[in-house]
């Protein structure tokens, strides 16, 4: 199956990722993986919980859980209730959250073709998407999406990389990241820290690597 003809659905969780067209630029300024952050943060919290991500300059990765009560969170108007439930149509999670990354990809693009004098589409598309659905996968995607810039050569040791969710999952600051969760995936935070610690193995994860590693 094709990473866009997986079909989103409440309560999964999943491998989000995507690209600059044609592999070019996402980030031009470092100012724009703060504010991108911020438009994700806007279009998507309301809608999945969000375990890792990891911006590079010219792909994302992010491992989300598509909420259960996804209608009620943030697809009718107030005091409106869809007897329809996620069944049929726009109420389907593969609608909402794929509308919702479309808008978050367009209201980014705008803002970067604006600073950047630049014009035409930014993402490609479709986004790219694979589920995750047993729970050694979980934990080693989320090493793999931390460990992605020194993969990229980006930084020696990716604990050093600011731009993950590798630090802010230890931060005692407020997050819009599902933090306790993420956490237990690994039993509690110095499991964590340990598995992201231990030099991993290839083989281990062969299985995650993407087409444009």
């Amino acid at each position: 199956m094709k990473q866009h003809d997986v079909i989103l659905q409440k309560g999964s969780f999943y491998h989000i990722y995507n690209r600059g067209i044609n592999g070019a630029n996402l980030f031009y300024e470092e100012r724009n993986y703060g504010y991108f952050l911020q438009k994700y943060a806007f279009y998507m919290c309301d809608v999945v919980d969000t375990y890792a991500y990891c911006l590079l300059k010219n792909h994302f990765h992010l491992l989300i859980r598509v909420k259960e009560n996804l209608v009620a969170a943030n697809t009718e108007p107030s005091g409106f209730k869809n007897t329809l439930g996620l069944k049929n149509g726009l109420h389907t999670p593969e609608h909402i959250i794929s509308k919702k990354l479309s808008d978050l990809f367009n209201s980014y693009s705008k803002s970067i073709n604006k600073a950047q004098n630049r014009t035409g589409g930014l993402f490609e598309t479709p986004f790219k998407r694979i589920l995750v659905n047993d729970d050694t996968y979980l934990n080693r995607l989320v090493w793999y999406i931390h460990s992605n810039p020194q993969k990229h050569g980006f930084v020696a040791d990716f604990k050093d990389y600011p731009h993950s969710s590798y630090h802010s999952l230890l931060s005692q600051k407020s997050t819009k990241l599902a933090k306790q969760q993420a956490i237990g995936l690994f039993g509690n935070q110095d499991a964590y820290i340990q598995f992201h610690t231990i030099k991993q193995t290839e083989s281990n994860f062969s299985h995650l690597v993407i087409e444009f590693d």
